[in-house]
C-alpha cells in the first residue's frame, strides 16, 4: 500500500492511500473463514461449505470489510508513525477523492483530510495582570443573609385567621365529592378578587369558590382537586371550600437550636460566633464568584494573548459529522464562534497541564466530587449530611461517565488557573456583590 501525503496549509493536509488487491487479500481470506466456519448451509455439515460457494455467497462484503480493514488501519498507523497531532476525527476528502466503483474495481485510492493540533507559545510572567474582584461585605447584606437562613429553616404553625400569604388546610366539596386535606397556597393565587375570599377566615368557615379563577395553573388545580389534568375539563368549577387549619410560616428564632442547624451540633456556641461563622461562609461564597469571575477574565487574557490558529472549515465539518446530523450546518455556525473559544481554551488548558507537568490525582478528584456532594444535599436542605454519606455519592459521581468527565476537567482548569495565579499578576479591584454577578451574568 503506497500512501501520499499533500499539505493544503499549515493546518490541514490531505492523505491518501492507494491499496492493491495484495493489500487485503489476506484478511478477505481470513474473513471468508470465519463465514464458512459458522456457515450452516443445507446439503453441507456446519462449516464444511465449499469456498467457492461461500465466495459466490459473501465475497463482495468480505472484500468490503477487508478493503474498510485495511483503510482504517492504514490511516491510524500512518498518523502514529509520522507522529501527528490530529484534532478532531479524519474526514473524506471532498475534492481529490477519485470515484470508486466497489462492485468491480479490485485496486483502489482514498484520500482522508486531517487538521493538525495547531502549535503556539504561551509565556506568562508578572508583566501580565488579569483583574481580581474582591468582594466587600456590608452589615446590611449580612443582616440579609441572616434573614434568608431564618426564612430558609422557619416553620409553618397554626394561626387563627387568614392573611395574605398564609396557607390552609381545607376540603374542596361539590355534592356528594369531597376532597379532604388539600393544601392551598395563598401566594400561588394571582387573582386579587378570588384570594381576597380567603383573607380573614378562619378554621371551621366555609365559603364557595370557582376553581377555574382561583387556580389559573391547570397542573396546580389537578393536584389541588387530586385528579389527573386531563379529567379537570369535565369538573363542575364551583366548590365549597371548608377551611380546617389556617398555617402561617414564621423565621427560625436566632437561638442555638438555629445555630446548630445551620452549622452543626456544636459548631456555634454564642451570637459572636455565630455572626463570625456567617461572615467566613459569605466570604467562602463570594469567593468562588470571584473565581469564576478571574476564570472568565483569565480565559480571555490568555486566549487573546497565545493568539491560536485553527483550521475553522475543517472543524465546521468535523462537527456536523461527529453529531450525526443532530445540528444543521446552520446551527453549528451560529454556536461556532463559542465553540472556536472553548476548544481554544481546551488546548491552552492541555498546554499548560502538559508543559508545567501539572498532575490531576484522584484525591483531587474526589475531593472535589465531594464539594459537588455537599453542594447537592444543601440543595435538599441537607447541610451536615454525614460523611460517609458523602463520600459514597462523591465515587458514585466519578463512576459515572459523564459527571466523572466533568469533575476531571474542572479539577485540570483548577489546576491550570492556580498556577496561572502564581505567575501573573492580580488586579485586586473592591466590588459590591451586585457589581460582581453582573459581571458574570
Amino acid at each position: 500500500m503506497k500512501i501520499t501525503q499533500k499539505n493544503v496549509d499549515d493546518l490541514t493536509l490531505v492523505v491518501t492511500l492507494n491499496i492493491g488487491k495484495e493489500d487485503y487479500a489476506e484478511k478477505k481470506k481470513d474473513i471468508l473463514k470465519k463465514f464458512r466456519r459458522d456457515a450452516d448451509i443445507k446439503g453441507f455439515r456446519k462449516g464444511m461449505a465449499p469456498v467457492s460457494l461461500i465466495e459466490k455467497m459473501h465475497g463482495h462484503s468480505a472484500m468490503l470489510d477487508a478493503v474498510n480493514g485495511v483503510i482504517s488501519d492504514g490511516l491510524n498507523n500512518y498518523i502514529t508513525e509520522n507522529k501527528l497531532n490530529i484534532i478532531g476525527e479524519p474526514l473524506p476528502n471532498e475534492s481529490e477523492q477519485k470515484p470508486i466503483d466497489w462492485e468491480k474495481d479490485e485496486e483502489f485510492s482514498v484520500s482522508f483530510d486531517l487538521a493538525l493540533a495547531p502549535k503556539f507559545e504561551l509565556s506568562l510572567t508578572s508583566e501580565d495582570k488579569i483583574p481580581y474582584y474582591e468582594v466587600e461585605i456590608s452589615e446590611k447584606e449580612r443582616e440579609q443573609y441572616v434573614s434568608n437562613l431564618r426564612k430558609q429553616f422557619g416553620t409553618l404553625e397554626n394561626t387563627e385567621s387568614v392573611e395574605e400569604d398564609d396557607f390552609i388546610i381545607a376540603d374542596l366539596v361539590q355534592e356528594e365529592n369531597r376532597v379532604e386535606g388539600t393544601y392551598i397556597a395563598l401566594r400561588s393565587i394571582t387573582d386579587a378578587s378570588a384570594k381576597e375570599q380567603f383573607i380573614g377566615k378562619k378554621s371551621g368557615d366555609s365559603f364557595e369558590i370557582d376553581v377555574n379563577k382561583t387556580f389559573e395553573n391547570e397542573t396546580d388545580r389537578a393536584a389541588m382537586l387530586k385528579v389527573k389534568k386531563e379529567e379537570l375539563e369535565g369538573l363542575s368549577p364551583i366548590y365549597t371550600v371548608v377551611i380546617q387549619e389556617v398555617k402561617r410560616f414564621k423565621d427560625a428564632e436566632e437561638n442555638q437550636e438555629f445555630y446548630d442547624r445551620v452549622f452543626g451540633p456544636g459548631s456555634v456556641n454564642s451570637k459572636d460566633e455565630f455572626d463570625a461563622k456567617i461572615t467566613e461562609r459569605m466570604q467562602g461564597e463570594y469567593e468562588q464568584e470571584s473565581d469564576y469571575r478571574f476564570m472568565l477574565d483569565a480565559r480571555d487574557s490568555l486566549i487573546e494573548k497565545a493568539a491560536i490558529a485553527l483550521p475553522e472549515e475543517f472543524l465546521k465539518r468535523w462537527l456536523f459529522t461527529a453529531n450525526e446530523g443532530k445540528f444543521t450546518m446552520e446551527e453549528i455556525e451560529k454556536d461556532f464562534g463559542l465553540f472556536l473559544k472553548d476548544f481554544r481554551w481546551q488546548l491552552i488548558r492541555q498546554g499548560i497541564t502538559r508543559e508545567q507537568k501539572l498532575t490531576v490525582t484522584r484525591e483531587d478528584l474526589l475531593d472535589h466530587a465531594r464539594k459537588v456532594a455537599n453542594y447537592q444535599f444543601a440543595m435538599y436542605g441537607l447541610n451536615n449530611a454525614p460523611q460517609d454519606q458523602i463520600d459514597k455519592y462523591a465515587e458514585s459521581l466519578l463512576a459515572n461517565e459523564k459527571e466523572g468527565r466533568r469533575i476531571y476537567e474542572k479539577v485540570e482548569e483548577d489546576l491550570v488557573l492556580g498556577y496561572v495565579r502564581s505567575v501573573i499578576t492580580l488586579d485586586k479591584k473592591s466590588i459590591s456583590p451586585e457589581k460582581l454577578r453582573e459581571l458574570t451574568n
